[in-house]
C-alpha cells in the first residue's frame, strides 16, 4: 500500500470514529466544519431528516475578529455569523463535528466564533 492510500485510510477511520459518536437532531443539530486550502464552510445539519438548517461560508463575512488575523479571523467571523443565523431560526444548541481534523487553527476559530455568537455545545 502506498503512502497516499494509507493516509487516506487513516483519515477515513478518524472521520468514521468521530461521526459514530455524533448525530444531529432538530433540537440539537450537528455543526459540521469543512475546510479547504482557501476557505472554511460551516453548516448545521439535522441528521434525522438529512437537511441543512443553516449554512455559512467565510467568503463574504466582514467584521471585527479581535486579535485574530487572516484565515483564522475569517473562520471566527463565519462561526459568529452561523450562530447569529441559528439563533434567528430558534436553534440555541448544537453538537460540534470537526470531522477528521484536529481541534485547532481555523476549526477551533469557527467553534469559538459560534460560542461567542451565542450557540452552545
Amino acid at each position: 500500500m502506498n503512502i497516499q492510500k494509507a493516509k487516506l485510510a487513516q483519515k477515513t477511520r478518524r472521520k468514521a470514529r468521530v461521526r459514530a459518536k455524533i448525530s444531529g437532531t432538530e433540537a440539537r443539530p450537528r455543526l459540521a466544519v469543512a475546510r479547504t486550502l482557501n476557505h472554511i464552510y460551516a453548516q448545521l445539519i439535522n441528521d434525522e431528516t438529512s437537511r441543512t438548517l443553516v449554512y455559512v461560508s467565510d467568503a463574504k463575512v466582514k467584521g471585527d475578529a479581535g486579535e485574530r488575523k487572516g484565515k483564522i479571523a475569517k473562520a471566527y467571523l463565519a462561526g459568529k455569523e452561523l450562530a447569529e443565523a441559528a439563533l434567528k431560526k430558534g436553534i440555541k444548541e448544537a453538537v460540534f463535528d470537526r470531522a477528521h481534523r484536529k481541534y485547532h487553527g481555523r476549526v477551533k476559530a469557527v467553534a469559538e466564533g459560534a460560542r461567542d455568537g451565542g450557540l452552545k455545545f
